[in-house]
């Protein structure tokens, strides 16, 4: 395989479960975190071999979670060992990491490792909002842990906040903009509050209010102080390249236990069960995708973010429909691709170009 390929690795492991988490993720496995990291070397070896993979082909890791501070990094030196040359020279890098769990000497660990861009789960920098949602951590940890990862020498850290509460107002989301605006990141996703089944916030449906105002007004605020809206949720001065891989449609190997990988036309999932997938880490569940479904994935993903959907993916009737959405003034059209000026209108856009 040539094309630039994605690698997602899952840690399933989490310091605590927050209230509006679905995630593959739990909070009382801890003792499996060393058989656990053995087994993802296992399959990361198999899906190397399987899928083709060439040296220098893997263009972006991402680890994610889960809290991938919650193991220790001396854990993951095995998976970078057999990752080797297969990264690319100048590989993007990034961990997922919680602020309580993010000490000096995990970033220290972690950078040595190789990696070169932190995701932090901050969520807020309001003490009341982070209780409500279920957070471990304090607005002054957040605070500290990226100082802390500054100092280490990560320039490239990234933040995810939360908005669309009931304890969200105008003032308090500017309050969350002004903080995070003077902190070291380049990088920041916005993620309205959902609410999802089998969550403790599945019985707390109130906890969420009307977010279309919320999301408008993030989105001036960031794009007023020069940050581009690359997608209709993250926001950057710089872009993750392996957020833009997933728009572009490019493959993507996807190790561990919660994890989906899609190389051509065949998806697949390792088992969600951490002590199922340490007995059996190269169990899948495969489909493959017919042409109709990739298209439709191809128009969905790029319509919600910068990479557009290009005309020659499209059906006739596909085509003609995205043609008019342009004649209309909704979609915009250069060199054979169409682009979407209002990501808020995304799902819409894409199930009338499907039809």
């Amino acid at each position: 395989m040539t094309d630039s390929t994605l690698l997602y690795l899952h840690i399933p492991f989490c310091d605590s479960k927050c209230h509006y988490c679905s995630f593959n993720s739990y909070v009382d496995r801890f003792e499996l975190k060393e058989r656990y990291m053995e087994a993802v070397v296992t399959q990361l070896h198999d899906d190397l071999e399987a899928f083709g993979i060439e040296k220098g082909s893997l263009h972006t890791l991402f680890i994610g979670g889960g809290t991938p501070s919650t193991v220790e990094p001396h854990l993951y030196e095995p998976f970078f060992e057999a990752l080797g040359e297969f990264l690319c020279e100048g590989a993007e890098i990034t961990s997922e990491a919680n602020p309580n769990s993010a000490t000096r000497g995990w970033l220290e660990g972690m950078k040595g490792l190789g990696v070169n861009r932190i995701s932090f789960g901050v969520q807020s920098f309001f003490d009341d909002k982070l209780r409500l949602l279920g957070r471990a951590h304090r607005a002054t940890d957040a605070l500290r842990a990226l100082e802390e990862a500054s100092e280490v020498g990560f320039d490239h850290l990234s933040i995810d906040l939360i908005y669309a509460t009931m304890l969200d107002t105008p003032k308090r989301i500017e309050a969350e903009l002004e903080t995070a605006m003077e902190l070291p990141i380049d990088h920041l996703s916005a993620y309205e509050l959902t609410i999802e089944e089998g969550t403790p916030f599945q019985k707390r449906p109130h906890v969420r209010v009307e977010s279309l105002e919320q999301a408008q007004r993030l989105k001036e605020r960031l794009e007023g102080a020069g940050w581009r809206a690359y997608e209709v949720s993250n926001f950057g001065l710089s872009l993750c390249r392996h957020n833009l891989g997933y728009w572009e449609y490019r493959p993507y190997l996807g190790v561990g236990s919660g994890a989906v990988g899609r190389i051509g036309n065949l998806r697949y999932a390792p088992c969600r069960q951490p002590e199922r997938y340490i007995e059996d880490p190269l169990l899948r569940e495969c489909e493959s995708l017919t042409p109709q479904q990739i298209i439709q994935e191809k128009i969905l993903l790029g319509l919600r973010s910068c990479v557009g959907i290009s005309l020659a993916d499209l059906t006739p009737q596909m085509r003609e429909r995205a043609e008019l959405l342009v004649r209309e003034g909704k979609l915009d059209a250069s060199g054979g691709r169409c682009y979407n000026p209002d990501y808020l209108l995304s799902d819409e856009i894409a199930l009338f170009i499907i039809g």
